[in-house]
């Protein structure tokens, strides 16, 4: 579904460090959320810059870690992944190994997008996405039912999605 997979902790997100963002930093970042095949001159234009002014923000943007990547967004039903299934994990130990196991597993199941550590009732919520209720019955018993560690899982089939969104929110 996805051509790369990022861990729960990666060397960029740890690298990260509180970074001052102006006016123009935001409206760079804003635009590039929206759309990040827009032309640095088109960029440039929208943030009232110099082409060369605009292209070494971004690289400034991107080697102070803020921008982590460019992707392309694709279509989850025009790709054969048309159905969301929210999951919750509960293991039966609260080890570290425990948890190592179980977080090496789930990066390898089809289909997960997105896998979280939580506090509450659950360990673990993870996003998975398959073709129709079918492949994922499917996927429940060739591969969810072995992860490591595992005492409990609960599965619940988006019906519809009402808001999904790839920008964050950035602080004026």
């Amino acid at each position: 579904m996805c051509a790369t997979k990022k861990t729960s902790s990666t060397v960029a997100e740890n690298q990260v460090r509180s970074v001052e963002l102006d006016r123009t930093d935001r409206a760079i970042l804003r635009a590039l959320q929206r759309d990040a095949s827009v032309s640095n001159v088109a960029l440039a234009a929208k943030v009232h810059l110099s082409a060369p002014a605009c292209l070494r923000r971004v690289e400034r943007l991107r080697r102070e870690g803020l921008i982590g990547g460019i992707v392309a967004l694709l279509n989850p039903r025009a790709v054969g992944a048309g159905m969301l299934v929210l999951i919750g994990v509960v293991l039966d130990r609260s080890t570290p190994d425990s948890f190592a196991a179980f977080e090496k597993a789930a990066a390898r199941i089809s289909g997960c997008m997105e896998c979280h550590v939580v506090t509450g009732e659950f360990d673990y919520f993870m996003l998975v996405r398959t073709r129709d209720s079918e492949s994922f019955n499917r996927l429940h018993a060739e591969q969810l039912l072995y992860l490591p560690g595992v005492r409990q899982i609960r599965s619940f089939m988006v019906i519809r999605s009402v808001l999904s969104t790839t920008e964050l929110p950035l602080a004026i």
